[in-house]
């Protein structure tokens, strides 16, 4: 293709005249162009990378003549660095281009608005991809797009892996050119955003709090949210009258959220759990909702992120807290193997405001097992329960306003199961209910990533004994790789540094490896590492306070990690004091630890710390936390350290779990200010199951929010306090 400058312009036959078709190769000739465009104008950036730089796209299109930025090619045009577009004016489109390899210098990255007074109004994005554009600041906030003024489109985009906090996408009603603002966001595929940790993890938000008796009548319409696992609101709907219809969810953890704002309806939708934990489906909250004609399949979340929730609320709310179910209509929709429905869910003395005045009826509830899974926290008189069908569920709560027989389903050619029986054909979901094609959604010039397999996914690379060869083997590595070690003994002088997945495991024998620095491996963005069959000795490391045989960047991360230990034993971290095996830093998060049939020994700290997030806002360092038949021998801290403070009700963990496993005296250590062997502040969920604790300290359980589950049984305690747990 021929390339154009600012003197080299093409003419083209527009619609209603002549329209200029111009080529810009650098900024400068950006922004000299672009103030001189006028109705059905095409502005075209140059294949290739640019750099730091912050779009301006204003002007004023016609109905049938927009002005529009676009690529020279769909894809090839990467926009990287500091940088980011605003675009205000009227009949205005965006295309083909990709944000990528950097982050945001202001708040958001794609604005439909100049300033607060100078917004977009009848204008689009679409064909655009956003991928990992992050604050390196895993804490800083920041949002991908911000849709203001009104009558704008964001359609066929591609947003995946947003992973520092702010909402992926949001629609702003913050001033009067923002209300009743006919948005329409269609056909975007919104790729998998990982866990945050905290709140502030929404994937789409229509509204805020402060404006959510505002009206805004956004229709929000076949998009594909695909792991979706930021917080518990995938979407929250804080503003009235929007239409949610035709959307697909794949294994997203959390919930289509009323979260505020009145007259919202959502119908037509899909939501697939496909057996992921906490994935979820509807909740229900406010006035005048109606939920017709979606079908949930495969959920697991419970309370407030169950398959369906419809909340308690609080009398005489205000706007930030929960507005009581009033008018509710919730009918022809289809609930199937899934394990939680929660009615008058969050029930306590502030949310007393119990569902009024709504109408529960036609919907199918089915497990194949027969077992209930509804839930009735409060009074719900004020639900009228008409016309349902249950699967012969023999201690359901609900009798009235319910079939409860067996009931035989069958998968239709659309892929969503249906009664076989002809007498309940007008119960659940409509025959005709479409589920959203994938392909239709974001852009087919880019892919959408698959399976998140990080170990044992690349080359094996066989090395021998010596001094650094396990460093050198790390360095040349690629993801995914398996570094096989032959049996001896292996000094590393240089701490590692793991920044992309990969497994060390011993080959036939025995392998010990001592380290010389103040940690042997350092988990920095990208990097999750596994450990298989390995002896890692401190003897050799530095006689001072504080090491660690693995530990986290000292930095913020923006990735998820992970970090496996089998058939591993671990001992001598006792050159000095404080010596941990495991520790983690502010602001990192690990999606996975897992340690199974490994052995502790001779440890002066902690096996796991994972208590830095203390400024009680419901951060939290780790989401699942597993330890599985191993044993655990005079370690003077404790073997997990887990702290999430604060009241906030927005994320599913920390996950704990201590099975089959020997702790002998541990926790016992002058410097272990828990005092405890296992102290879990906050955990969410709690398995300590077949344990024996031997001359140790107790395991101490806070609770603090939320509606913590523990569960201790089949435990030993020799010579070791029975285990405290206190309800804050």
């Amino acid at each position: 293709m021929t390339r154009f400058t600012l003197a080299a312009l093409t003419f083209i036959l527009g619609q209603t005249g002549l329209a200029e078709t111009l080529l810009v190769g650098t900024q400068e000739e950006y922004e000299n162009a672009v103030d001189a465009l006028e109705p059905g104008d095409t502005i075209v950036l140059a294949n290739g990378e640019w750099r730091d730089f912050e779009i301006l796209f204003t002007g004023k299109g016609e109905p049938d003549n927009p002005i529009t930025l676009t690529a020279e090619t769909k894809g090839e045009v990467v926009i990287t660095g500091q940088s980011n577009l605003r675009m205000a004016g009227e009949y205005l489109v965006v295309s083909g281009l990709v944000f990528r390899d950097g982050y945001t210098p202001t708040n958001t990255v794609i604005s439909f608005r100049r300033t607060r007074g100078d917004l977009a109004y009848h204008s689009r994005v679409t064909e655009t991809v956003i991928d990992r554009f992050n604050n390196p600041e895993r804490q800083e906030t920041d949002f991908w797009v911000m849709m203001y003024g009104k009558h704008n489109r964001f359609d066929h985009n591609h947003l995946v892996g947003k992973s520092n906090a702010g909402v992926t996408m949001a629609v702003r009603l913050d001033s009067e050119e923002s209300q009743q603002n006919h948005h329409r966001i269609d056909h975007n595929y919104f790729g998998p955003r990982p866990v945050l940790g905290s709140n502030g993890g929404e994937t789409l938000r229509i509204g805020t709090s402060q404006y959510s008796l505002t009206d805004s009548f956004t229709v929000v319409e076949n998009n594909f949210f695909d792991r979706c696992d930021g917080e518990l609101e995938i979407i929250s709907i804080k503003s009235g009258r929007n239409t949610l219809r035709g959307n697909l969810f794949v294994e997203s953890r959390g919930t289509l959220t009323f979260r505020h704002g009145n007259g919202n309806l959502v119908e037509n939708n899909v939501f697939l759990g496909n057996g992921v934990d906490h994935t979820g489906g509807i909740r229900v909250i406010n006035f005048d909702q109606v939920v017709r004609n979606n079908y949930l399949e495969g959920l697991t979340g419970h309370r407030f992120g169950g398959a369906f929730v419809v909340m308690n609320g609080v009398p005489d709310s205000p706007l930030n807290r929960y507005f009581q179910v009033d008018n509710a209509m919730i009918v022809h929709n289809s609930i199937i193997d899934s394990d939680h429905i929660e009615l008058a869910a969050g029930s306590d003395e502030e949310r007393s405001a119990t569902p009024v005045n709504s109408v529960f009826g036609s919907n199918l509830i089915h497990n194949e097992d027969g077992r209930n899974i509804i839930t009735v926290h409060d009074n719900i008189s004020g639900i009228d329960f008409r016309a349902n069908a249950l699967n012969g569920v023999e201690d359901s709560p609900l009798s009235d306003g319910f079939d409860n027989s067996g009931i035989e389903l069958r998968r239709a050619d659309n892929g969503l199961l249906y009664p076989v029986d002809d007498a309940l054909a007008d119960v659940g979901v409509s025959r005709d209910l479409q589920v959203l094609d994938r392909t239709s959604t974001g852009v087919s010039w880019y892919p959408k990533p698959g399976a998140d397999n990080r170990f044992g996914t690349g080359e094996t690379i066989g090395i021998d004994p010596g001094l650094d060869s396990l460093t050198d083997a790390a360095a040349g590595a690629s993801a995914g790789d398996v570094i096989a070690m032959a049996p001896g003994e292996y000094l590393v002088t240089k701490t590692i540094v793991v920044d992309r997945p990969l497994t060390v495991q011993a080959t036939e024998g025995a392998v010990t490896i001592e380290f010389e620095r103040t940690a042997l491996f350092e988990l920095v963005d990208g990097g999750s590492l596994k450990l298989d069959g390995v002896t890692i000795s401190g003897r050799a490391a530095p006689d001072v306070a504080g090491n660690s045989a693995i530990r986290t960047s000292r930095y913020s991360m923006l990735n998820n990690y992970m970090l496996v230990v089998e058939n591993t034993t671990v001992e001598d971290l006792n050159t000095n004091h404080s010596f941990n095996f495991f520790t983690l830093a502010k602001h990192t998060f690990a999606d996975r630890i897992e340690i199974a049939d490994s052995s502790f020994t001779d440890v002066t700290g902690h096996i796991l710390e994972m208590n830095r997030e203390t400024e009680d806002l419901g951060l939290y360092n780790g989401e699942y936390v597993s330890i599985t038949g191993s044993s655990f021998r005079n370690i003077e801290g404790a073997i997990a350290d887990i702290y999430r403070g604060g009241t906030d009700e927005s994320t599913f963990g920390p996950h704990f779990e201590l099975r089959s496993s020997s702790l002998d005296s541990v926790g016992n250590g002058s410097r272990n200010k828990s005092e405890a062997s296992v102290r879990l502040h906050g955990v969410q969920d709690t398995d300590i199951v077949d344990n024996e604790f031997v001359g140790s300290q107790p395991v101490r359980v806070t609770h603090i929010v939320g509606e913590p589950v523990t569960v201790m049984s089949r435990n030993r305690f020799d010579g070791t306090p029975e285990p405290l747990l206190n309800e804050i």
